[in-house]
């Protein structure tokens, strides 16, 4: 029926000012889930190999093995310096970086990426706000006025420098999933590799096998009208969207972790 749907949304006549109802092919939906729970498993996903190198998980008709693979944090976590704060200040981002320094070919003119979830993002601009504030700036950028002549103030951190190196700070919501109720950051050297020319994080999949889309026809085929062979007695069709896909962090021991202790309540 999805067709019928589309089309009764477009209008009677098909003009831009007919009422219409839009609905969201299926296609789309699946390709929407299919694309999230690969992203959390590469963020997130965890090896299920033993020691002998055999995976843990079969599938349970066919026997077929499925193997699962280490996300980024997991392979960031088992080489990271880690530091637990319960308050973030300047001082520990000197400490975070004082541990990458020891680790890169050079001790000035690193560019770090902070990766951060929701708390973290808002103790991070707290923090510079109040470095600026302590350093007795005069703070201008803080405030401006705007055209109706109301007074704009406040402002959004981006970086901070320190030690000839700079820290960039990337606000990425998909970490609240994971820490809901604590602070939690990872700072990496996402700098490529010169003499390789390879990137500090790398996708892997088989050729050909990133994104497979198969259908299973039933009774009636994809339109629900059609006749000829089909794959299931069903009165209805089914799509399954699949694929192969790894991430590889190739410079792990260059991050620092920082995580908060965990809040209650940490929005009030």
């Amino acid at each position: 029926m999805e067709d019928t749907f589309i089309q009764i949304g477009k209008g009677k006549d098909g003009g831009k000012d007919d009422p219409w109802y839009k609905m969201n092919p299926m296609e789309k939906d699946l390709l929407d889930s299919f694309m999230y729970v690969r992203n959390e498993a590469a963020l997130r996903g965890k090896s299920n190999m033993d020691a002998s190198g055999k995976p843990k998980i079969y599938e349970p008709e066919t026997g077929r093995p499925i193997i699962s693979s280490d996300g980024l944090i997991a392979q960031v976590e088992r080489f990271a310096n880690k530091f637990v704060v319960s308050k973030l200040n300047a001082k520990m981002f000197n400490k975070m970086v004082n541990a990458l320094i020891s680790k890169c070919e050079k001790a000035q003119g690193n560019v770090f990426t902070f990766i951060v979830n929701s708390l973290m993002w808002t103790e991070w601009n707290e923090t510079m706000a109040a470095w600026i504030r302590d350093q007795k700036t005069v703070g201008t950028f803080l405030f401006s006025k705007e055209a109706n002549g109301y007074v704009k103030v406040g402002a959004t951190f981006g970086a901070y420098e320190v030690l000839g190196n700079t820290i960039q700070i990337r606000h990425d919501r998909t970490l609240d999933v994971e820490f809901p109720n604590r602070k939690f950051g990872m700072l990496i050297d996402l700098t490529p590799d010169g003499t390789k020319g390879q990137a500090a994080i790398n996708a892997f999949t088989f050729k050909g096998g990133e994104m497979i889309h198969n259908w299973i026809e039933g009774v009636g085929k994809m339109s629900g009208l059609a006749s000829g062979a089909v794959s299931s007695p069903v009165a209805g069709s089914k799509q399954i969207m699949w694929g192969y896909n790894s991430v590889a962090v190739m410079n792990p021991y260059r991050s620092v972790i920082l995580i908060g202790q965990e809040e209650e309540n940490p929005l009030f």
